[in-house]
């Protein structure tokens, strides 16, 4: 089995801090039983924290398959 080159393995770790990130947007406090918090439909955790986190895998997989060209 080849070894990935290092700027795979960088590439790849970006990648896994950016869909980190995306995650970490998504969190908050949650609605309860007894009490309706609509912070949980709020933009951020709806829509800019999956794109962020969408984004990220997208970006591992080319981050995966990344080969420079041969000189």
């Amino acid at each position: 089995m080849k070894q990935l080159p290092l700027l795979n393995i960088i590439l790849i770790a970006v990648a896994f801090v950016i869909i980190i990130v995306g995650f970490a947007l998504m969190v908050g406090e949650p609605s309860g039983a007894t009490e309706f918090n609509p912070d949980i439909f709020s933009f951020r955790r709806i829509t800019v924290g999956p794109m962020i986190s969408l984004f990220g895998f997208v970006f591992m997989l080319f981050a995966i398959l990344f080969r420079r060209k041969k000189k």
